[in-house]
């Protein structure tokens, strides 16, 4: 039976099918030039160093693309790293399914969307509620198949609903505790705050970033979606609960450093934020843990100001499913 990609051990060689999840042309000190690739299967990603490339091996070996890879799995800075001995591009009529190659959320969609529409009802506000079931109805499709980043926390398919139903969980349970919250402005928060993800990214597999993603970003493009449903449901965008809702999509990246167009101004908004980014910095420790031995520390975190995380020897990681 063929292994998966993350199932090798260092020094172990392959000969494996995977996906390019990432390429770049990097140029060392000397003068030299080398093709940073990260490859990946449904099981993970690692890296991979294409040496003395050009511009051709970089449109030879484009992200989203399909090679297959002679190698060994070797260590740098201790973590895995392929060894290339030999790569060709697959043909696209080798008959391989692109979706098979990428990382999925630890939950299905069919579970997921089930679960968002038991918090959907829970939504008790009529604006708030219309307008997030009008926006997960028209984006239904991408909503639950898109991952939340493009190579940081929940970059899987459906890691997009993955993160939203991990913060609504959380959300529950910090409202419970604080009856002064507003539960459906939150639960109606957590679910639109990253929606505009389905137009910044351009899908699961490869994901890259479009044009309107890279020249607006998810936070004016949400906003822009729940002016948008307003218009089409007859309800008064200048109305305050248009307001507040489009304040806790505009205001969820916390600073205006971090992206945020506006910093928070309600309590929900505050909890927003901060629901949002425990829930990512949960995300990334926890896959850096994962990536790391018993007993060590992580590689610094870039996503924590460079902190590094120790793992105990006798931690439960291994009962979670890896993260990617």
């Amino acid at each position: 039976m063929l292994k998966n990609l993350m199932d090798y051990n260092l020094g172990e060689e392959f000969d494996q099918v995977l996906l390019i999840k990432q390429a770049q042309l990097f140029h060392t000190k000397k003068g030299t030039t080398y093709l940073m690739l990260e490859l990946a299967d449904k099981s993970g990603s690692m890296r991979a160093n294409l040496w003395d490339a050009d511009e051709e091996d970089l449109a030879k070996y484009p992200t989203g693309d399909l090679v297959a890879v002679n190698g060994v799995i070797d260590e740098y800075q201790n973590r895995p790293q392929i060894k290339i001995f030999s790569i060709r591009p697959i043909n696209n009529d080798d008959g391989y399914d692109l979706s098979s190659f990428v990382k999925k959320a630890p939950e299905t969609s069919t579970s997921m969307k089930e679960d968002i529409n038991d918090y959907v009802f829970k939504i008790l506000n009529p604006t708030w509620n219309r307008i997030v079931r009008y926006l997960l109805e028209k984006w239904s499709n991408k909503f639950y198949a898109f991952p939340a980043a493009k190579s940081n926390h929940h970059a899987t398919q459906a890691g997009l609903a993955y993160h939203t139903l991990s913060m609504l969980r959380d959300a529950e349970a910090i409202s419970k505790n604080y009856p002064q919250v507003n539960q459906s402005l939150l639960f109606a928060g957590c679910i639109l705050h990253d929606l505009g993800k389905v137009i910044e990214f351009t899908g699961p597999v490869a994901t890259r970033y479009t044009t309107a993603g890279n020249l607006l970003g998810h936070l004016v493009i949400g906003d822009e979606e729940i002016v948008l449903a307003a218009n089409e449901l007859k309800i008064d965008k200048e109305s305050e609960d248009v307001v507040l809702l489009r304040h806790m999509v505009i205001s969820h990246h916390g600073l205006p450093e971090y992206g945020a167009a506006k910093r928070p101004a309600l309590l929900e908004a505050e909890l927003l934020h901060r629901i949002d980014d425990l829930d990512a910095s949960i995300y990334e420790i926890t896959k850096a843990l994962q990536e790391t031995k018993p007993g060590e520390f992580t590689n610094p975190i870039f996503a924590q100001n460079g902190r590094k995380f120790y793992r105990p020897k006798n931690s439960d990681l291994d009962k979670i499913d890896k993260l990617n």
